[in-house]
């Protein structure tokens, strides 16, 4: 019959039972389900089931490695500056910078292939926003990066804790100012608001526009593995020029996962009452608004693909589309006749 896999022919007086065939383990543990379209792509339970979760969980982990990577440089070139911690530095503003690039670089490259890399709730809103990525699939995204981040976080604390001690005077102190902003961001004490916002919009913008840059065909097909490497150099540059007045967020779940793990393990409300609530409208609307501004200007000036909302077709250049492709497939018809 045909649409089923013929199995291998064994002798006429062979058993049918598998324990009297050992040979037919091998055979099986040999077979490529890819190369049957009537298989299933799923050979046995556990990979239909991480067929669902793999997006999310490639999220979770990309922005693990954010902030694990990214908060330990930052721990690691502050805290060994104090004498008591360390004999000398070992770190500073670059070795921070190299650490958030770094994170996030390898963040998109262990998620790119899974769930498309976004690793940042303000990039999954402006592709869903200009570039046709499912709504339904926004929150799921989303709360992966912030567990993400929050876990990222965590860990860093966990390493770091003792050092905190020491720097603070105390286990049961702890201060935005000595550690806390060592997690989360916040804007330098001469920064006014509006300038605090500016400068998480325009440097997110700019990421956004770099992610762009580097997924345009027209820009010419990248080779395996570059990607990660651009997004590299785009954040060491935006961290670098931009990140003393707010230490250059970029990402709602990258400040807010620390945030939320500086709140439960001692910083209490302060982290969240800073400057009436710079948590919500620097951090993470200054983002969101960044990104969705520049995917609309790269897509409107630039852009040609037909994902994006800037380039969808009108009905008449539909209807004239229909009608000369019915056209053309009338001439061929004829043409054969």
């Amino acid at each position: 019959m045909t649409g089923i896999i013929e199995k291998p022919r064994h002798s006429e007086t062979s058993n049918n039972s598998y324990s009297t065939r050992p040979n037919d383990m091998n055979v099986l543990g040999v077979v490529d389900f890819a190369d049957c379209d009537q298989c299933s792509p799923y050979p046995n339970r556990w990979s239909s089931i991480r067929d669902h979760i793999s997006a999310p969980a490639a999220e979770f982990m990309g922005a693990f490695i954010l902030c694990l990577l990214g908060c330990g440089g930052n721990c690691q070139a502050n805290l060994s500056a104090n004498k008591s911690v360390s004999a000398s530095p070992a770190g500073n503003a670059v070795t921070s910078n190299l650490s958030w690039a770094i994170g996030l670089s390898l963040g998109v490259w262990i998620s790119a292939n899974y769930s498309g890399g976004h690793v940042n709730p303000a990039v999954t809103i402006a592709f869903a926003t200009v570039r046709g990525f499912p709504w339904r699939k926004v929150p799921i995204y989303i709360l992966a990066q912030l567990l993400g981040a929050l876990c990222g976080a965590g860990v860093v604390y966990a390493t770091y804790f003792k050092a905190i001690d020491i720097v603070e005077g105390g286990s049961d102190i702890r201060t935005i100012a000595v550690s806390g902003n060592l997690f989360a961001t916040y804007a330098a004490d001469y920064l006014p608001s509006v300038s605090a916002f500016f400068a998480e919009f325009i440097g997110s913008a700019m990421l956004l526009t770099g992610i762009f840059m580097f997924t345009d065909k027209k820009n010419g097909p990248l080779p395996a593995g570059v990607l990660p490497v651009g997004i590299f150099f785009v954040i060491l540059g935006i961290s670098s020029a931009l990140g003393m007045d707010t230490g250059a967020a970029l990402n709602p779940a990258r400040d807010l996962g620390p945030r939320i793990l500086t709140a439960m393990v001692g910083y209490g409300g302060a982290v969240f009452n800073f400057r009436n609530q710079y948590w919500l409208w620097c951090p993470i609307l200054g983002p969101i608004f960044g990104m969705i501004v520049a995917a609309f200007f790269y897509d409107t000036m630039l852009y040609r693909g037909l994902e994006s909302v800037t380039n969808r077709p009108s009905e008449e250049a539909e209807r004239h589309h229909l009608h000369s492709c019915a056209r053309t497939k009338r001439n061929e018809v004829a043409g054969i006749v």
